[in-house]
């Protein structure tokens, strides 16, 4: 398999790509910007926002559940009209938004993380149609990876500079999470765990900051496959297209300099790569 660029983008940072209704969704972090590309066309429409924007997910009923960075709202498209939800006054203030997704029952699962990379303040939220939250986890660095197994009663978690994926029981009906146990432990060569999907036969596929690469694991930990990238700093992956065979990419040339640029040219595209699998689906908000 190879990844080749479906969009040659120049994301700062690229992340958080969300399938639905043949468009793929992905934002980029640090130029607030919401981007949703059209493969059978090549178009990418963009949506510039005010604030840094952590991630998004698609919503039953039209448009997007967004996380910025200190709140949640719903983002329609056609206007663009942004909707709060939830507000985050007593996160740090130097704390926003990253990664996230939803649960195949509509919650919105979205994590904190701080800007500097340095203090524990994060928290991984889950999200309910009413704008009430549950806080899952705390004592987070950077809230990142989200996936959940094909029966859906487990769901795997990475908080990055921890390098590994946690897994916790999770309990569809009320969305609480039982004790987490890691099952997997990415080496330091392969670079740092970023986001995260799932597939049917209950593979984990990874992203690789700073690794050139998207890693397949068992979910009993495992190494299967190292997919290369043409990308420095790999983000996320997401199943898409009619079959939920492709899978999509996103990088990122956040942290990277010149030279380091120059060796890395796609660094910030949208790449994508026909698989042997069948990934599980970008879940809705019930929102």
């Amino acid at each position: 398999m190879q990844a080749e660029p479906a969009l040659e983008a120049r994301a700062i940072l690229g992340e958080g790509p969300a399938w639905h209704q043949g468009r793929l969704y992905w934002v980029d972090i640090l130029a607030h910007q919401v981007h949703c590309f059209h493969p059978d066309t090549g178009q990418d429409d963009v949506y510039q926002l005010d604030e840094p924007v952590g991630c998004l997910a698609p919503r039953r009923d039209g448009g997007l559940v967004v996380a910025l960075k200190a709140s949640v709202g719903t983002l329609g498209l056609f206007p663009v009209k942004w909707t709060l939800l939830s507000s985050f006054d007593a996160e740090p203030s130097n704390n926003r938004f990253n990664d996230g997704k939803c649960d195949p029952a509509g919650r919105f699962l979205a994590g904190t993380m701080d800007m500097a990379e340095k203090a524990a303040s994060g928290s991984l939220y889950s999200f309910r149609a009413d704008g009430s939250f549950t806080r899952l986890l705390s004592g987070i660095r950077i809230s990142n990876g989200l996936a959940w197994s094909a029966d859906y009663r487990t769901l795997y978690y990475i908080d990055t500079p921890t390098r590994l994926v946690m897994a916790y029981p999770y309990d569809l009906d009320t969305g609480q999470l039982g004790d987490g146990k890691p099952i997997i432990q990415v080496p330091p060569a392969l670079g740092w765990p970023d986001g995260m999907t799932s597939d049917r036969e209950g593979n984990l596929w990874i992203a690789l900051w700073g690794g050139s690469a998207v890693s397949r694991w068992t979910a009993g930990g495992k190494l299967v496959q190292t997919l290369p990238v043409p990308a420095r700093h790999v983000t996320s992956c997401v199943f898409g297209g009619e079959s939920l065979n492709e899978l999509y990419i996103t990088s990122a040339r956040a942290g990277l300099d010149l030279q380091e640029l120059e060796e890395n040219p796609l660094s910030g595209s949208l790449f994508r790569v026909e698989t042997q699998t069948e990934g599980l689906p970008t879940f809705e908000f019930a929102g």
